[in-house]
């Protein structure tokens, strides 16, 4: 989810929405964009994204927490306002962020809750896990509260095996860009390999 692009106060009420219907299964996969002519479009701050992309993270912790919850930032301002549906999920579905870079480490150590690094390597995850320690014992944080989850694997066994090795908890595979039938059997030779 592209984050700046959306108001906290309806995304926090779709988060919790998707996590009751998933009875507590939601894993929530942020980002800021890259575009910075949709960032625009949509209200958000292509230049300070991140910045924004917290901010609104906070908000949503805010309304998912706090009965009656209230916000005053910069980009976000809201009076005292309830929010509801509530997640399953306490205190709230995890935020998982992407990348590999040390804004990113830094960025999940301080409010998020997973890492979701897309087409990694075992060895990518094992520095990614490295720099996650290193800025956890920092703040004082449990690197092991710190889930990793390898976004767009190549469906082979082997690779998989070998992420999960690396210290991934959870693998999705990729399937190509086709259309609806072939998409469908990619997914069922995908769930004969690996179920």
């Amino acid at each position: 989810c592209l984050v700046p692009e959306r108001n906290p106060l309806l995304l926090a009420k779709e988060v919790a929405t998707l996590d009751m219907y998933t009875k507590g299964r939601f894993l929530f996969g942020i980002g800021a964009g890259w575009l910075e002519e949709e960032t625009d479009i949509m209200g958000g701050d292509f230049s300070h994204r991140w910045t924004q992309t917290r901010e609104s993270v906070m908000a949503m912790k805010e309304l998912w927490t706090t009965v009656e919850s209230e916000y005053h930032g910069k980009y976000y301002d809201f009076p005292p306002v309830y929010s509801f549906p509530r997640p399953v999920q306490r205190p709230h579905p995890p935020i998982y962020l992407g990348g590999h870079a040390k804004n990113v480490f830094k960025r999940i150590v301080s409010w998020g809750d997973a890492w979701m690094p897309n087409r990694i390597t075992p060895d990518g995850i094992e520095n990614g896990k490295n720099q996650l320690k290193e800025l956890c014992d920092e703040s004082g944080r449990d690197v092991s509260s710190i889930g990793i989850t390898v976004y767009g694997a190549t469906p082979d066994p082997s690779v998989v095996n070998e992420l999960f090795s690396a210290g991934a908890e959870r693998v999705v595979l990729t399937i190509d860009s086709v259309g609806e039938p072939e998409a469908l059997a990619q997914l069922e030779e995908h769930a004969n390999k690996f179920l």
